[in-house]
């Protein structure tokens, strides 16, 4: 089945006046690697997946209400049967501006092409490293798998293809030049990730949990022009003279989350206001299943909306809690 939209809305806003520009849909908590460092999209351990139909309807209810970008997470994205389906469905649906998908890699050759065919604009791949032995301990995966995965993302015209290098200390910490190398050669764009403390031991975090402000520096004297995506966190994307490399700082970083466009999906159909919450999911899926009308769905995407809140920090306070003060002096001046 296929939805279709004759509505449109406004952009919407939660109680702090920050668009929600962006839904990440996690399709699966299924993968084919063990990642040590993977955070499962804040998820806990759900039984079931949405179906094909359910996630096209999730996906109509958020461009009714202004969200037009919208990116596959996982698990692993690649390992549901019905990728294909899934992505042509999506892009045939009026308003998307932008498809995207966070892979491995290692699934990713053989499907490249199908998947640009069927309507995904662009993808991530996560690549820790360019190391075999330590890309073996870190995810229990082949590394040549995920590197023709991204040889394949670029030749069929995936674009921008991007790497997904999370940072860890004493493991990775000093292949930074040689993955911007890689990533320059590859023709796609390097993410440098700080670990965030998501669904990761704490032994594992406080170990190998490493600050990027080295790295940014470095970056900083090296880059021939710096920029800011506003609507995305306010991140840094540093240009290069191999190509562009982008920061990703979300730990206790109130400037990440004052900027913060997104809102999430879980694979079990639980709408995710915030990735380091579990305490204030909504439930889309039971309802939809019991029939729910459309304006009774919305109102459930609304609500959870309303509900996304900075995590870090109180750079801002919700709207409500701002009054018009009277302008007055008492020397006169005004």
């Amino acid at each position: 089945m296929v939805w279709h939209l004759h509505k449109w809305a406004p952009m919407i806003y939660d109680n702090y006046g920050r668009p929600t520009l962006n839904l990440r849909i996690a399709l699966t908590q299924r993968c084919n690697l063990r990642c040590l460092y993977c955070h499962r999209e804040g998820e806990l351990s759900p039984s079931v997946e949405m179906s094909l139909d359910e996630i096209l309807k999730i996906t109509c209810i958020a461009l009714k209400l202004g969200i037009f970008k919208f990116k596959l997470t996982g698990g692993e994205p690649l390992l549901r049967s019905d990728i294909l389906q899934m992505v042509k469905g999506i892009a045939e649906l009026r308003g998307v501006r932008d498809l995207s998908m966070v892979t491995n890699g290692t699934l990713l050759s053989p499907v490249a092409k199908d998947l640009r065919e069927a309507g995904l604009d662009r993808v991530n791949v996560s690549l820790p490293t360019l190391s075999s032995e330590t890309y073996v301990w870190l995810t229990g995966g082949d590394l040549n798998d995920a590197i023709d995965g991204v040889k394949a993302a670029v030749e069929a015209g995936l674009s921008p293809v991007k790497l997904n290098m999370l940072m860890l200390k004493r493991v990775n910490e000093g292949e930074v030049s040689v993955m911007i190398d890689f990533a320059g050669q590859m023709g796609a764009i390097l993410q440098i990730i700080e670990l965030e403390p998501i669904n990761v031991a704490s032994s594992f975090y406080h170990s190998h949990h490493q600050p990027l402000d080295a790295i940014e520096a470095e970056l900083l004297k090296r880059s021939l022009r710096v920029r800011t995506r506003r609507y995305m966190q306010n991140r840094k994307v540093y240009s290069l003279p191999e190509t562009d490399v982008e920061l990703i700082r979300p730990t206790e970083n109130t400037e990440f989350c004052y900027h913060c466009t997104r809102i999430r999906t879980t694979s079990d159909g639980k709408i995710k206001p915030c990735l380091m919450r579990n305490d204030n999911l909504v439930d889309f899926v039971m309802p939809f299943r019991k029939g729910a009308s459309d304006e009774t769905l919305t109102q459930l995407f609304t609500d959870a909306i309303k509900m996304r809140e900075p995590y870090y920090g109180k750079l801002i306070e919700p709207l409500a809690n701002y009054t018009k003060k009277p302008r007055h002096s008492s020397n006169g001046h005004h």
